[in-house]
């Protein structure tokens, strides 16, 4: 009886405090109805709910209690009794409401929160945040992405990204219309903190956050060049182009593969390739037969997409490599092995498109003499040896795709009749699972 009577009493003093700064014309007169209110923190548990009630309320009114007043109120969102913290969470917001100056901190506080176990804990410090960004956008966007992770400073505490990034994917960027006001101040500077955080991110939130940037207007289908070849830059440099390959390093191939992929449709929109073109040519064809099988046809896929918007000047450089390797799964003559039709047609798409930009250089590489009129047309040379190999090994192409063809219609048609003649579902699964073997 003795702890509810000092319960009674503390919650009583609370009351008379908050009676006393509603009252009070000059606030910062009732320094003691403050502090007491301050003190009460550290009482029952009634008392502490009350207290996270009143300390922001009139927090403005004593800044030289404010340091007390905030640790205060942090302690109130670590207590054991869920209640207290819900209402101290809640009650966060309310510190910035006439002092902004302190939205940079309740932020950073209430992203460390974001670890929160209970749904009604974790669902206050939501919408304690979204009050913060609509409050201050720029402020608030630039604490949160401090928990994520930059060079100047990095993060120390995974769980605590890992639901950040969760919020700012799951809260932040649907809102992006609302919440990013002036628009291309705003998208310029979340463009800006999204960079700064792709220092050390997975594949996923990689592109996460290069589709993010692309659903901006500042990044749209209507902006500039500039706007388009900066998205590139920043795909080079997730794929490490400036580094040397190792073709023992899956990772490295895995995230240039996936950067390939994200590149693709930016290239169709004007920006330059060369670099990635480059980055092939010198690295990745003349290493070509180490690359694990399983990745050698993604990058074939890749370099065969990108051909189409080479420059003239990058066809030129890459198109040796690529008749190499045409030569290479193109046999002079039939040698009973099976010839991949995928990686040649991958690389006669990519030797069309290269060849059409640099004519001039096929003689010399083929014996296809095409007349430019310029000095490397090379038409007072004799490259007849070269014309024969390659007519050869597109005539052997074109019996092997001829025979595989007939082979491949012969299946289907058996397959057809075995199908028309199965009479159960047990039959028809037997059937099905003698056409998934391959013909080859």
């Amino acid at each position: 009886m003795a702890v509810a009577s000092d319960d009674s009493t503390d919650v009583e003093k609370l009351y008379q405090y908050g009676e006393n700064l509603n009252e009070s014309q000059d606030k910062s007169q009732n320094l003691k109805d403050y502090e007491g209110i301050i003190e009460a923190a550290k009482g029952s548990i009634k008392a502490k709910q009350l207290a996270a009630q009143l300390i922001p309320r009139f927090f403005k009114y004593f800044p030289s209690l404010s340091e007390r007043a905030i640790f205060a109120h942090f302690d109130l969102c670590e207590e054991e009794e869920l209640g207290v913290r819900v209402q101290a969470i809640r009650g966060l917001p309310l510190f910035c409401k006439d002092t902004p100056e302190y939205v940079s901190k309740i932020v950073d506080i209430l992203g460390q929160l974001l670890t929160a176990g209970e749904n009604v804990e974790r669902d206050a410090v939501h919408k304690a945040l979204l009050s913060l960004l609509r409050q201050d956008v720029k402020a608030s966007l630039t604490s949160l992405f401090k928990h994520i992770g930059s060079t100047e400073e990095p993060c120390t505490d995974e769980i605590i990204r890992e639901k950040v990034l969760c919020f700012v994917r799951d809260k932040v960027f649907p809102l992006k219309a609302e919440l990013l006001k002036p628009q291309e101040q705003m998208e310029r500077h979340i463009t800006d903190l999204v960079k700064k955080s792709l220092q050390d991110v997975t594949g996923a939130e990689f592109k996460l956050f290069m589709d993010f940037l692309r659903s901006l207007s500042l990044f749209g289908q209507k902006a500039s060049a500039e706007r388009v070849q900066e998205l590139i830059e920043i795909i080079e440099e997730q794929a490490d182009l400036d580094a040397q390959f190792d073709v023992s390093d899956g990772d490295h191939i895995d995230r240039l593969i996936s950067c390939l992929y994200m590149a693709l449709p930016l290239f169709k929109r004007g920006a330059s390739n060369s670099k990635f073109l480059n980055y092939l040519n010198k690295h990745i064809i003349p290493v070509f037969d180490k690359i694990p099988e399983e990745r050698k046809l993604d990058l074939l896929k890749n370099l065969a997409e990108f051909s189409p918007y080479a420059t003239p000047q990058d066809s030129r450089q890459l198109l040796p490599a690529v008749v190499q390797l045409l030569k290479k799964y193109v046999p002079r003559r039939r040698t009973g092995e099976e010839m991949n039709f995928t990686y040649v047609e991958c690389l006669l798409y990519t030797f069309h498109h290269l060849a059409y930009k640099t004519p001039n250089a096929t003689n010399s590489l083929c014996g296809y003499k095409i007349v430019t009129g310029q000095p490397s047309d090379r038409l007072g040379e004799d490259f007849s040896d070269y014309y024969k190999d390659f007519m050869e090994r597109l005539s052997t192409l074109e019996d092997l795709s001829r025979a595989t063809s007939k082979k491949l219609t012969q299946g289907i048609t058996e397959h057809n009749k075995a199908m028309a003649a199965a009479k159960t579902e047990e039959a028809k699964d037997i059937v099905v699972g003698f056409s998934s073997l391959p013909f080859l």
